[in-house]
């Protein structure tokens, strides 16, 4: 009989719950029912707590679930439901009691049963080697050791005390003695297990306090900050210090909404377990269900260990978690026992620290660059600072809401961030330091290249100089230009040079080049100067849709301008079109569609139109060129993709043009609404981190080729 069925045909006091009859309680149910049937809600609730704590470790530490979301949802809604209506089968380690209880005044103080050492540093392979020498000394000879080591995580120490495999207390490290009793909060987060071991095949030990490390990922962090700013709150100047804050709230609820996760590194007591090894410790504490670092390893060679170092420093960027470093240990616990303690730092393990990223600086003004789509980029000059090996003079601010939301004034002193070879970039302010005499910075009204006013887009922070003919973009125009129209010849040297020299104030102008045009020029012999004349006059008869995108209409790459040309017979169409006109193609959406309107109704843009025209430019569409959206299959029909990286032996416009063509989608930035991304070599970081986090699927450009053969065959 149908679920359904059977609940209508109960009698009043029973409740079906998932197939499973248990009593409901009401007013009328008696002593005796309500103890004939506890023995079946406990066994169901004790099932229910078993099953949940399986799916949490499943999903939470090996990143790898068993059940979709709603299954999993069917489960918690079935165990609050018994709980709601037989609250004494309620126990501490129930799922359900992850989150609750009201907020605290302030933290316990606890103490450590062992002391929570700190690590000292090696900063070279020289410290390394020191370190390894001094300890093989202490052991009285040239005994071959092994070693444990993994990448440092940049977060916060953290034990957690289990009696009889019950989590009783979460404390923070403090001064090493002492620490914070964090227990309310440490419960929400699900990668920590809330009873061990997760088996019931073996009994929990009596006693075992378990080390390891509170962090934020990177790609949750960026987030947080974005939430932050939307609300007007302070924003986390990285990573680590939101893990901090986060596990250091009074109410747990707050803690419970940041996506805090958590790694294993160390037994510091234990009772009823002999364990011989760090290694085998490691191995006991997934044994028992506790995440532990997949990058740790096991090394008997030194040399090994120092390969291992350097590696992780070149890798770092590709962490889903911020890392400052790696640990090495060595192995054998009774030769730790041995070497002992020297101040707060054990001499059987040390960190070897990678160069900072960040850095404090004082920010001396704000420079506006304008670039090749006109958007407006404020960047920071600084007091010159030494990051990572590079002196850092200048960095990023990246919009001007950017700068507004952070509070960043001339005059901070700012942190300063590089992260491997990108641009150094402002994290923030160092507020608690200022004396009264920064000064916010107004951000500029008009265009500082050309003086037009600038614009705002809607649902944008970016701000935009809309003018074609601003001499800021015209080198990075040109170039755009030359290579979306194929002008063979014509790179960023001969933009610069063209502009330098006063040859070319507009798009327009390269096509009044002549001989004499190039009168005195060193480098520019007759051949040279002939093919590239030959090079801008075939530029003239390109397809509609490669000059669509060759305006540089913010939104309106090699896709989207297909998707126009095939709705427009010309320029002109096109420029006479209304923003509800556009926004009815497929693929344009409100954003992009007003983007091309207030393209077209700056008159210094509508006058370029007319110029190519009058130079012989085609902005027609040809005759051949279809007028009609066609497909060449529905094999991507439905899908959305996002598309990052260098792809091995095709252009991202000729992939975004083969997804697009065999009826996918595509988008900019990864959500969960995403089907796939599809990779190439030096994808973007946050884009993979996000699709990992989101369980979207990563695949290259085989990937995709082989799913548009498998629905071909």
């Amino acid at each position: 009989m149908p679920q359904g069925e059977l609940e209508g045909c109960a009698p009043p006091h029973l409740l079906i719950i998932s197939g499973v009859v248990i009593y409901k309680i009401t007013i009328n149910t008696t002593l005796e029912e309500r103890m004939a049937v506890l023995p079946e809600a406990a066994e169901r609730a004790a099932w229910l707590r078993d099953r949940i704590r399986y799916h949490n470790y499943r999903y939470h530490v090996l990143d790898a679930p068993v059940i979709s979301d709603a299954e999993y949802d069917a489960l918690m809604q079935e165990l609050r439901a018994l709980e709601s209506q037989y609250p004494e089968l309620i126990t501490p380690d129930s799922p359900t009691q992850r989150v609750g209880g009201a907020a605290q005044e302030r933290f316990r103080k606890v103490r450590h049963s062992l002391p929570m050492l700190s690590l000292g540093n090696a900063f070279n392979e020289q410290d390394l080697r020191a370190w390894r020498d001094r300890i093989l000394r202490l052991l009285g000879g040239d005994e071959q050791l092994a070693y444990v080591v993994e990448p440092k995580i940049d977060g916060l120490a953290i034990s957690l005390t289990y009696v009889d495999g019950l989590l009783t207390v979460g404390a923070t490290r403090g001064d090493g003695e002492i620490g914070e009793d964090v227990t309310a909060n440490i419960r929400t987060i699900k990668s920590i297990p809330l009873r061990i071991p997760l088996s019931g095949d073996e009994q929990p030990p009596a006693r075992i306090e378990v080390r390891g490390e509170i962090y934020l990922p990177i790609a949750a962090f960026e987030e947080l900050n974005e939430r932050q700013a939307a609300a007007g709150e302070r924003l986390f100047a990285n990573p680590r210090n939101a893990a901090a804050g986060s596990l250091r709230q009074l109410d747990p609820t707050i803690t419970a909404s940041r996506p805090l996760r958590f790694f294993a590194y160390a037994i510091g007591l234990v009772e009823g377990k002999t364990l011989r090894t760090h290694w085998e410790s490691l191995g006991y504490l997934q044994q028992l269900g506790f995440p532990v670092n997949p990058d740790s390893r096991r090394i008997e060679d030194f040399e090994e260990v120092l390969a291992y170092c350097q590696e992780w420093m070149t890798k770092r960027d590709q962490l889903p978690y911020e890392a400052d470093g790696v640990v090495i240990k060595v192995d054998s616990l009774a030769r730790q026992a041995e070497l002992g303690v020297v101040g707060r730092e054990p001499r059987w393990a040390i960190a070897y620290k990678f160069p900072a990223r960040e850095k404090t600086t004082r920010l001396l003004d704000v420079k506006v660059n304008v670039g090749r789509t006109g958007k407006l980029i404020p960047n920071a000059v600084l007091e010159p600072v030494e990051i990572g090996g590079v002196i850092v003079k200048q960095a990023t601010l990246h919009n001007f809401d950017y700068v507004k939301s952070r509070d960043i004034r001339i005059g901070d002193r700012v942190i300063v961030k590089r992260a491997g070879d990108v641009i150094p970039y402002v994290v923030g302010p160092v507020v608690d330091i200022r004396d009264g005499n920064e000064q916010p910075w107004v951000a500029p009204t008009h265009c500082p290249a050309c003086g037009e006013p600038v614009e705002q887009f809607d649902d944008e922070v970016d701000v935009y100089c809309v003018n074609n003919a601003c001499p800021a973009q015209l080198v990075r125009t040109l170039t755009h230009w030359a290579a979306v129209m194929d002008i063979v010849g014509l790179g960023e040297k001969q933009a610069i040079l063209f502009v330098e020299r006063g040859m070319v104030r507009s798009i327009a102008d390269l096509y009044r080049l002549t001989p004499e045009s190039f009168f005195g020029m060193e480098g520019y012999a007759e051949k040279r100067i002939g093919n590239l004349l030959s090079a801008i006059e075939a530029s003239k008869d390109r397809p509609l849709a490669r000059l669509i995108a060759a305006l540089g209409i913010k939104g309106v790459g090699s896709v989207a301008a297909e998707e126009l040309a095939r709705n427009f017979r010309s320029v002109d169409e096109l420029m006479a079109a209304s923003k509800e006109q556009l926004e009815a193609i497929e693929g344009i959406g409100p954003t992009t569609a007003e983007s091309i309107v207030d393209f077209f109704a700056v008159p210094a843009n509508r006058q370029l139109i007319a110029d190519l025209k009058e130079l012989g430019v085609r902005t027609e569409r040809k005759p051949e060129e279809s007028g009609t959206q066609t497909s060449d299959s529905d094999a991507l029909k439905g899908l959305i993709f996002v598309v990052t990286g260098t792809l091995p032996g095709m252009t991202r416009e000729e992939a975004e043009q083969l997804i697009t063509s065999c009826g996918g989608k595509l988008t900019g930035s990864v959500s969960k609404k995403t089907s796939y991304l599809l990779a190439g070599d030096d994808p973007g970081t946050t884009k993979i981190n996000k699709a990992r986090d989101l369980g979207v699927p990563i695949i290259g450009i085989e990937d995709l080729q082989r799913m548009l053969q498998q629905h071909s065959g």
